[in-house]
């Protein structure tokens, strides 16, 4: 029998019509049957980061956040670029998660996507190190930067183009990989 894989799933968009949150669920409906995925959908609910209030337990918001991320193996990162960097709510999540330790050596794949030519490479810079920071492995061959998402989903959030299926595939083979070590 395989081992199971446990990935938290996080999109950097609130946005109820999201082109990320569709190619999150997107890869999710690619992965393999071994990777069992929690989608993290409490980002706007966490409250801006303050040390002051990061006692004890902590707001509820953010010990659910804290346990959904100690009882994976691995998380995905699905994100949007926002004003030439990494969106607020996502990064005010990282933010409660830099001296807790969650992400120490977590396998952590990080896809940013975008309507421009460049798919989203500030946010996506910006979220690898801030991530490096807190110690996640990123997990090698597990970025992706997709530009011109908006032609590459259709309405329903199905992947349309062959080359960015095939690329999101190797992702989570690297994910893979990765728990496996």
């Amino acid at each position: 029998m395989e081992n199971r894989i446990k990935i938290v799933a996080i999109s950097g968009s609130l946005r109820q019509k999201s082109s990320n949150t569709a190619l999150m669920h997107a890869i999710i409906a690619l992965a393999p049957d071994n990777m069992d995925f929690t989608v993290y959908g409490g980002l706007g609910d966490l409250p801006h980061f303050n040390p002051d209030i990061d006692v004890d337990d902590g707001p509820e918001s953010v010990t659910e956040l804290r346990t959904q991320l100690n009882e994976s193996d691995a998380v995905l990162i699905c994100t949007p670029e926002y004003g030439n960097g990494v969106p607020g709510v996502l990064k005010n999540a990282l933010d409660w998660l830099v001296s807790s330790g969650e992400f120490m050596n977590k396998p952590t794949s990080v896809i940013s996507a975008s309507p421009t030519p460049l798919g989203g490479d500030k946010a996506h810079a910006s979220i690898l190190l801030t991530l490096n920071m807190i110690n996640a492995k990123i997990v090698e061959g597990g970025t992706m930067m997709i530009s011109h998402i908006n032609l590459k989903l259709n309405k329903d959030g199905n992947i349309t183009d062959s080359s960015t299926e095939q690329g999101l595939r190797s992702v989570l083979e690297g994910l893979a990989v990765a728990c496996a070590n």
